[in-house]
């Protein structure tokens, strides 16, 4: 990602959520949920997508800058 996307990308998130930690906490807690789906709500590997796309954002917001 270049430099240059991710910090407007910061800058929107802080806007929106006061800054990426918050997000990320925001984000570590819909992964939680999503251990608690019913059984055949949606297609396991649908969720293991979901779970690893908001992983890598999550590791986007904690990095150093």
């Amino acid at each position: 990602m270049g430099k240059e996307f991710k910090e407007g990308l910061l800058g929107l998130i802080a806007d929106i959520y006061g800054s990426p930690e918050e997000l990320a906490k925001i984000l570590d807690l819909g992964v939680e949920m999503l251990f608690y789906l019913e059984e055949d709500t949606f297609e396991r590997r649908d969720v293991q997508s979901v779970v690893s796309a908001l992983r890598a954002v999550i590791g986007i917001m904690r990095e150093p800058d």
